[in-house]
């Protein structure tokens, strides 16, 4: 879940995406083998990816959020093979249950996968989810939660951040089993060091931003504490 006051608009920055209509989703990034769906879904409005492969058709979906009847519908829509949970807050695992009975196996880190009605694979930090020609790989990112994991599209610059990194700075840490210092941590060495700055972060919430336009606010969200 992302802070009460969290912002969607995004920050001044070259952040490359557009929007098109394809079934239930729209279109938000595409390049020749790769495209990336969102629809957003429940009722604090969680944004559901869909990353799937152009020439196989197979995908994988990021965070089983609510609407099970709308994501279950994207197995035969878009041909979705895995999901993959960010964190297991209960506004992003809703229709776990039904995906899982739709017969798509569920992935979640350890820490978080009590959160879950079920799960069918944990997920190991730096693991390699290969659905196709897809290469997405996982990035623990504790801090929002101890399980939180963000996913990055191998050799291309889209990086799925859940509540990890929003516009605007980090998501939530008041929760319990949530550490402001930890998430701090989770962003400058695992996001913001090792990406490109031009790398587009996709996260739970709201609008995308790039990793460029948000690094130079680090200092300043550590001295507000949030």
């Amino acid at each position: 879940m992302r802070r009460p006051n969290e912002t969607s608009q995004v920050p001044p920055g070259p952040v490359s995406w557009h929007t098109s209509a394809v079934g239930s989703t729209e279109t938000v990034w595409s390049d020749p083998a790769v495209e990336v769906h969102r629809l957003v879904v429940g009722p604090v409005e969680n944004n559901v990816y869909v990353v799937r492969g152009r020439r196989s058709g197979r995908a994988v979906l990021i965070d089983a959020a609510n609407e099970p009847e709308r994501l279950v519908a994207l197995v035969d829509e878009l041909g979705v093979e895995v999901v993959l949970t960010t964190h297991g807050h209960w506004d992003h695992v809703g229709a776990v249950a039904e995906m899982r009975a739709a017969g798509v196996p569920v992935w979640v880190r350890t820490e978080d996968a009590h959160h879950l009605s079920g799960h069918d694979h944990l997920v190991d930090d730096g693991e390699v989810v290969a659905v196709g020609d897809l290469r997405l790989r996982a990035i623990h990112t504790p801090g929002h939660t101890p399980g939180s994991v963000c996913f990055a599209l191998e050799e291309r610059p889209v990086l799925f951040t859940g509540d990890t990194l929003f516009p605007g700075g980090p998501g939530n840490t008041s929760f319990e089993g949530g550490d402001f210092a930890t998430i701090i941590a989770s962003i400058e060495n695992r996001l913001l060091q090792p990406f490109a700055g031009e790398t587009t972060f996709w996260p739970g919430h709201g609008a995308p931003s790039t990793l460029g336009a948000e690094s130079p606010h680090l200092e300043e969200w550590v001295a507000r504490g949030w």
